[in-house]
């Protein structure tokens, strides 16, 4: 066998040709969850979409990229404007990379109990940060904001991650189409949480318009009172103008509990170290598979677990499942 010929080789990128940071988002891998198939008919397929491989650690850095992009594009965000969002931890991350990718400063809202992984990233990227009442979850965090913008609204940028359709216009350009590409075509169900929404909005949209009987499933926490950091439960929350509830065809609620043991469950048996709304996203998947004898289901994972070591994840409430398991 001859060896490669030169233009096979890989090729050194000139200066001029050398990649931003925001040119690596996308492209994600997609796994096997192997740990469930016990639970799940031998026709049934769960693979999970690895966001955590994003820069920036999560699938928030494809919708942040796409507002700041089209934001560039129309002239909102120029040069003198401060990058304003409130976010529970993931989004603002992926703005606060961009920020300091682009040169922009970036001004984050977000609730005071974010953990403390979230808050040293912020801080390692020169974000501004503006700490709202714990108490009031993403929404208090919403509302702070308003405000702020309202004080001086020619200082700031926004871009509105829970209205602004390029929220989910980022997944329909390109997680949707990685997922039919990966799946070859195969997917029959879509699985995914509920934060702002842009991620089931867009890529459920997209894998529809490829097939009508994809299926679209939507997770959000079973009530108002719950630990899964990032997500909504709608009937009790400032709803996202970007939530279509309509384009969705089943709502799954899951139980903080059961997304926490879902978390323990895929670090020890599948080496997947994820956050908790990952957990609850695999939950529903789960609960949609056993309904089936056949059928490719995607689940969306969020971002990795390392961001919440400090949390009651690990430091609470997995203490007390293994002084369950000793008795």
């Amino acid at each position: 066998m001859t060896g490669a010929s030169t233009a096979d080789r890989p090729r050194l990128a000139t200066t001029a040709e050398a990649l931003r940071i925001v040119d690596l988002i996308g492209n994600t891998p997609m796994v096997e969850l192997r740990c469930l198939r016990e639970s799940i008919a031998p026709g049934v397929t769960i693979y999970g979409k690895v966001e955590g491989f994003n820069p920036g650690g999560s699938v928030k850095a494809r919708s942040a990229w796409n507002l700041v992009r089209r934001g560039l594009e129309s002239e909102q965000l120029r040069p003198g404007k401060t990058i304003l969002e409130s976010t529970s931890g993931n989004t603002g991350i992926a703005l606060a990379m961009i920020g300091a990718a682009l040169g922009y400063p970036v001004k984050l809202v977000m609730p005071e109990n974010v953990s403390r992984e979230r808050k040293r990233v912020l801080q390692a990227y020169n974000a501004e940060t503006v700490y709202s009442s714990p108490m009031e979850g993403s929404d208090g965090a919403i509302i702070l904001c308003r405000e702020i913008l309202a004080q001086d609204p020619e200082r700031y940028f926004k871009p509105d991650q829970y209205n602004s359709e390029y929220n989910s216009e980022a997944h329909y350009l390109t997680t949707g189409p990685e997922i039919w590409k990966q799946t070859g075509g195969r997917v029959t169900h879509l699985v995914a949480t509920i934060g702002t929404s842009g991620t089931v909005m867009g890529t459920g949209r997209f894998l529809k318009e490829q097939s009508h009987d994809v299926q679209v499933v939507a997770i959000e926490p079973s009530d108002s009172f719950h630990g899964i950091e990032g997500l909504k439960h709608m009937a009790s929350s400032i709803v996202p103008g970007i939530w279509h509830p309509e384009q969705v065809d089943r709502v799954v609620g899951v139980d903080t509990e059961d997304a926490y043991d879902m978390v323990y469950n895929l670090a020890a048996k599948d080496g997947l170290l994820l956050g908790q709304s990952s957990g609850a996203a695999v939950v529903g998947a789960l609960e949609v598979a056993r309904d089936l004898t056949s059928g490719v289901i995607v689940v969306i994972l969020c971002d990795f677990g390392d961001r919440y070591l400090s949390t009651n994840l690990w430091l609470g409430w997995r203490d007390r499942h293994q002084l369950a398991a000793n008795k």
